[in-house]
């Protein structure tokens, strides 16, 4: 291996142990600051505010907005370890939504493979020691918003051959996420705020937090530049195992074996649509290349 190769190699081990690090933080801290138990700070909408106005495309601003906002507050209603088994159902609704936008080929193989990931997230809630339908609900939005996003930014990609870096990509959603969450926030949130007395928020923790935030997003845009989106999944699925451990044995979530059992056949097909991805991203780098030579 040259040296130019093992550099490029260590740079983007890197940039995936920065996100992981990050993306575990902001997780932990959302869920220290929302739950009830803890912080007791229950305002989701108020928190992503802060967020996006700490980091200052329309509809994809928009949905980003609904994203943070109903994860978040899937956190006031469920564990960690949970919402983490629930955000393995993502290559499941990016690929439905692919294919519902013509972004991705329907392939029976493909489509077997996302009714087994949804499977094991099946049996994995099915065992969940704290269930909480709204909390699902709130979450399963959450990605379904996120898998749209995602796949609206493919098509503003390819179809117009933009190309923004980290900064500018925050200069531009960010504002828009903020405006999106305001009307709700007025209407939701405030009047509990000012009812409850908690409208002066505590500036170290969510300046910390927002911080959080904000390097997160930045590690995002940095990762899937320098690597790819598939490096990002692969990553997370390291990152939610993680989040699990820390879970179990520092919140003291409840993780039962069908839990483990449900997430572990979900995981297994996570894994294989990576798997299937990398060799596609292979084949169509080495088509590319070889039209490039002739």
């Amino acid at each position: 291996m040259s040296e130019s190769v093992l550099r490029k190699v260590l740079v983007s081990y890197c940039y995936v142990a920065v996100w992981i690090f990050l993306s575990f933080t902001v997780i932990v801290y959302n869920k220290y600051i929302l739950d009830p138990k803890m912080y007791n700070w229950p305002f989701p909408i108020s928190l992503t505010m802060v967020h996006m106005a700490f980091c200052s495309s329309l509809p994809i601003g928009a949905l980003y907005s609904l994203s943070l906002w109903f994860s978040n507050s899937a956190y006031i209603y469920l564990s960690v370890s949970f919402i983490q088994m629930l955000k393995a159902l993502m290559p499941v609704a990016v690929y439905s939504i692919g294919v519902l936008f013509k972004k991705e080929t329907f392939r029976s193989s493909a489509m077997l493979n996302m009714l087994s990931i949804s499977f094991g997230v099946a049996i994995a809630a099915y065992g969940e020691a704290r269930f909480d339908l709204r909390g699902v609900a709130l979450q399963l939005a959450a990605v379904a918003f996120e898998a749209t996003r995602l796949v609206l930014i493919q098509i503003l990609l390819t179809s117009k051959g933009i190309s923004l870096n980290p900064i500018t990509s925050l200069y531009y959603v960010a504002p828009c996420c903020l405006g999106f969450l305001f009307l709700p926030w007025v209407f939701v949130e405030l009047p509990r705020l000012r009812a409850v007395g908690m409208f002066e928020p505590d500036f170290f923790v969510f300046g910390t937090n927002s911080l959080c935030a904000f390097a997160l997003n930045l590690a995002v845009f940095l990762l899937v530049g320098k690597t790819s989106a598939l490096t990002m999944n692969v990553a997370g699925v390291v990152k939610d195992w993680l989040l699990i451990a820390f879970s179990w044995s520092v919140i003291r979530d409840t993780v039962t074996p069908i839990n483990l059992f449900g997430y572990g056949i979900a995981f297994l097909g996570v894994g294989y649509y990576n798997h299937v991805k990398l060799l596609q991203e292979r084949d169509s780098h080495g088509e590319r290349k070889t039209e490039t030579q002739s």
